[in-house]
This record gives structure tokens, C-alpha cells and sequence, in this order.
């Protein structure tokens, strides 16, 4: 009997994330990646032009961060993190903070950003609690989108991927995302709604798994400013956004308020390891010092911390603050605006949106941004076939590339693009 490849080992054993097993084509097996490619088992080299979900920053197995992991793993592997503590993680938290929003004084760590999610909401709602106030509602965009865990995906849209767990969600009040026409009403809501509300949790400027939906800082900060003064907690999901994303380090870092709770993770570690981060303002931890043990934040996980995930993260940053990578931010930027306005207009085209290294194409469909459209489904494969990693979200197509990537592969995803454009 010949020997299995790859291929048909995965399909032994393996059940896939977002996949139907019954009808999924065979998984590509990946066996080596370098700079911005996938390299599969036949050598074919495949442009992961989004990141791996979204997570790559620097190229993938990056020297330098693979050369501080095996310095780490020599070191120290792991920790229990309850009542113990190690330096990496002392440095990363204390790295973070130098970055984040001022107000920013504590950070949690958990091991993705679903997760991440979960930590801010549980600060929210034992806040409220621990100050003997019962707020049980949050606040979210439509079209949200913030994991896949209960918490996480209670303030998510609800959607196909929600639907066989809606009876087990909390409530929660959806809003429009923010613009010059409906800022003021939402305000007003805002204010009504005050003494039921726990926190507004939102992805700033774009809304990712909604098919990267993009709304404006200016009244993004209006709502925010709303929240404040009616005393409504504010968590920004930064997982998607954070570290460059948006040409800024933090998409938050366009508004002039500031949140209370920021979560962070997929480029947090250059998209080496699992690692999540839930930083807050010193007024929340402080509602949780008490002499009284139920007050406590019951919240962990085994590989809290993990000293080779702060590793991953310490020299993530190490290259994401050099002048080469915003240099490159600000390259991608300037050739997606090019492109974006070469092709803004095309018959076939919804919308060409950009924010920061993020450029989305949004095709005209009767169907809508359905995202088990047979559009979907041909656009993955012929971009996958022509050595190009996009994901297609329904009839939208994004970029959001590793910033290594060069203007000549930019190119060939354009030109790649332009073509579909007609065949599609």
C-alpha cells in the first residue's frame, strides 16, 4: 500500500475550523513558510497575503523572533502565573503599557483574543457588582464580530455562526456604527440606556469579519465621549487592528478619548504563538482590591503568561517599533491607495474601501454578502491557484499582508485581482 501524503493523514484525523468536512476540498498541506509565502509539500509557494488570519506581521518564521523563542525555551518553557511571576512577562506588560493609551495601567493575559474577550467582559460586569450595581447589557456594533467563545460571541452579530447557541447568549443592544447622520441619535440612545448598560465593546475603524466594514474615528470618538459621560465602561477590540493595521500602532490611537479596556492578540507575537492580552484603566483594577475574596476576578488559564509566547511578543515589537517596519506600513499603504484608485469604479465593484495596510473589494452580487455565496467559494479557488492566499469574506476580497511584502508581489495580487475582476 503506497504511503498516505499529507493530505489524506489531515483528512484521517483532523476536523477543520469553519469547515464543512463533507463537502471541503483537501487541505493544502503547508510544510514551510518563509517571508510572506506558504511553502505546500510539492514546493508550490502561496502568497498568504491575509496573514493567516490576520496574525502575521513581520513574514513568517522570522529569524530573529525564532532565534529569541529558542533563547527563551533554553530558559524557562512555563510557569504557573498564580502567585508567581517570571520576566517576560514583567517586560512585555510593562512594554505594552509604554504604547497603549495612557490611561492604560494594568494588563491580563490569556491566550487568544476570543479569550481576551472574555476577560474584559467578566471585568465589566464584576465591576458593576463589585460597586453593588447590577448591569447585565452591553453595547455592540452590527456586523460585530469578537470570537467564538460564549462571552465573545454573545457580542457578536448573530449570524449563521451564532445561530445554534442563540438561546444561550446574553442580551445585548446593537447599534449602527457611527457617521455625520446618525451620531447624534446615537448619543441619545447612548444616554437613555445608561443605568442597564455594563460596557460598549467595538472593533475601531474596522469591523474585520463583517466583510472589513470601515466607519470614521471622528464619530467613533464621539461615542466613546458619550459612554464617558454616562458612565458606561468602553473596551476596545484591538485584536485585528492593533500593531500597524490601521498605519497607526493602535487604531485607537486616532481618537482622542481613550478606552478603559483594550484587548490585543493575533500580531501581539508576530503571529508566532497564542497569546492574549486584556489591559484596563487603574479605576477597574482598583474595584477589585478588597478584603473580601469574592471580589477577586476568577479568571485564568493553564498556559497564562506563557514565558515563550512573551518571548514571541518581546521581539514582535523589537521589529515592529523600527523605522523599517512603518516605513514599510506606510509603503503598503501608499501602493493600496494607488491601487484603490486605479480601480474605484469598476462595474463589478460595490466598494473599494481602505484603512491603513487593509484594502477590501466588495463585488456586486444580487446575493448580497452572503458568506456561503458560490462567488466566494470561485474567487478562493482561482486566487489559490494562481499562488495567492485571500480569503474571501462572501463577495468581499481583502489584502491585509505581512509588511514585508514587496511592491512587486503587491503587483502580482492586483494584477491577480484585476483579472477576476473580468472573469468573476
Amino acid at each position: 500500500m503506497a504511503e498516505k501524503n499529507l493530505t489524506e493523514r489531515d483528512r484521517d484525523v483532523i476536523w477543520h475550523p469553519y469547515t464543512q468536512m463533507k463537502t471541503a476540498a483537501p487541505a493544502v498541506p503547508i510544510v514551510r513558510g518563509e517571508g510572506v509565502y506558504l511553502i505546500a509539500e510539492d514546493g508550490k509557494k502561496y502568497i498568504d497575503a491575509i496573514s493567516s488570519w490576520w496574525v502575521n506581521i513581520h513574514g513568517h518564521s522570522h529569524p530573529y523572533i525564532a532565534e529569541k523563542v529558542a533563547e527563551q525555551l533554553k530558559v524557562l518553557e512555563h510557569s504557573i502565573f498564580a502567585g508567581f511571576t517570571h520576566p517576560t512577562a514583567v517586560e512585555l506588560a510593562e512594554r505594552l503599557l509604554k504604547i497603549l493609551p495612557s490611561n492604560q495601567s494594568k494588563i491580563f493575559y490569556s491566550d487568544d483574543g476570543s479569550t481576551a474577550v472574555e476577560v474584559a467582559l467578566k471585568m465589566c460586569f464584576q465591576y458593576w457588582s463589585n460597586k453593588g450595581e447590577l448591569r447585565r447589557k452591553v453595547i455592540a456594533f452590527q456586523n460585530s464580530y469578537h470570537g467564538d467563545t460564549f462571552g465573545a460571541m454573545s457580542v457578536s452579530a448573530r449570524s449563521a455562526f451564532t445561530k445554534p447557541f442563540e438561546d444561550l447568549l446574553f442580551d445585548v443592544e446593537y447599534i449602527e456604527t457611527p457617521n455625520a447622520h446618525n451620531i447624534s441619535d446615537l448619543r441619545s440612545h447612548i444616554s437613555n440606556l445608561r443605568s442597564e448598560i455594563s460596557a460598549f465593546i467595538f472593533e475601531p475603524l474596522v469591523q474585520g469579519s463583517a466583510g472589513m466594514l470601515m466607519h470614521e474615528a471622528t464619530y467613533l470618538d464621539q461615542l466613546v465621549e458619550a459612554c464617558r459621560e454616562n458612565s458606561i465602561l468602553t473596551i476596545a477590540d484591538e485584536v485585528m487592528t492593533g500593531f500597524g493595521r490601521t498605519g497607526e500602532l493602535f487604531a485607537i490611537d486616532t481618537l482622542h478619548e481613550q478606552p478603559d479596556i483594550i484587548c490585543l492578540s493575533k500580531g501581539l507575537t508576530g503571529g508566532t504563538m497564542a497569546l492574549g492580552v486584556t489591559s484596563c484603566k487603574e479605576e477597574i483594577f482598583e474595584a477589585f482590591l478588597s478584603d473580601d475574596k469574592l471580589r477577586t476576578l476568577f479568571h485564568g488559564h493553564s498556559f497564562t503568561a506563557n514565558p515563550i509566547a512573551c518571548a514571541a511578543a518581546l521581539s514582535s515589537l523589537d521589529l515592529l517599533l523600527s523605522a523599517t517596519t512603518f516605513n514599510d506600513i506606510n509603503r503598503i499603504q501608499e501602493r493600496h491607495a494607488g491601487f484603490k484608485k486605479k480601480i474605484e469604479g469598476h462595474p463589478k465593484l460595490k466598494d473599494v474601501r481602505q484603512t491603513g495596510t487593509i484594502i477590501a473589494f466588495e463585488w456586486n452580487t444580487e446575493a448580497g454578502t452572503s458568506y456561503f455565496s458560490s462567488l466566494r467559494d470561485n474567487l478562493y479557488e482561482f486566487f489559490l491557484e494562481s499562488g495567492i492566499i485571500l480569503r474571501p469574506l462572501g463577495n468581499i476580497i481583502y489584502i491585509l499582508p505581512p509588511y514585508c511584502i514587496s511592491d512587486e508581489q503587491l503587483d502580482y495580487i492586483y494584477a491577480k485581482i484585476e483579472i477576476a475582476l473580468e472573469r468573476f
